[in-house]
């Protein structure tokens, strides 16, 4: 958490969401302690997929008030993308996150964008949450930066682990041990 000044200078994101088309969660990560408990998440999920289930916001994002929360979100076949910012957070900057976390799964799933595809690249898709917002705060929107950070063309498996993605460092470290059981 930043420090009480810099905090309502940058804007900031409560939470992503990624649930399937019956409210069940496919990904997930929150950002503050306004839902301290794994039950206390799961219930916000259901509450939030329940008030938002009958709009249409498949051809663009829409935004409601709840619980004192902005929530913009966004549906494309059985999946649902939500963003969370608190109520006196601009609407557009979390309009321009939940697109930019759209758009990047877009292109690391080759537009084949549903839960069983999402749910095949689950790491490439929390991931992709990492890059766009660390402890709240929007780091990225560019969803061909995003994609490419997480891709794992970006990195060839040279690089240091730290600048790897978890299956690109799965994938060296089982090389390395293929190969020194080779030797």
């Amino acid at each position: 958490m930043l420090p009480f000044p810099l905090q309502n200078l940058c804007p900031a994101v409560k939470n992503i969401l990624l649930l399937d088309s019956e409210g069940n969660r496919v990904a997930s990560k929150f950002f503050t302690d306004d839902w301290p408990t794994n039950k206390a998440k799961e219930a916000f999920e259901k509450a939030v997929f329940t008030k938002t289930q009958k709009t249409n916001a498949r051809t663009e994002a829409e935004i409601t008030m709840f619980e004192d929360n902005i929530i913009v979100y966004k549906f494309v076949q059985d999946l649902h993308f939500f963003v969370t910012g608190g109520e006196d957070e601009n609407e557009m900057i979390l309009a321009t996150v939940l697109q930019g976390f759209f758009d990047a799964v877009a292109i690391l799933l080759r537009d084949n964008v549903d839960k069983r595809e999402a749910l095949e690249n689950l790491d490439l898709i929390l991931l992709c949450i990492d890059e766009i917002v660390d402890g709240g705060i929007i780091l990225e929107t560019d969803a061909s930066s995003i994609a490419s950070k997480v891709s794992t063309n970006s990195i060839d498996s040279a690089a240091p682990l730290s600048e790897q993605t978890l299956s690109q460092a799965l994938t060296t470290a089982r090389e390395h041990f293929v190969r020194s059981l080779l030797q």
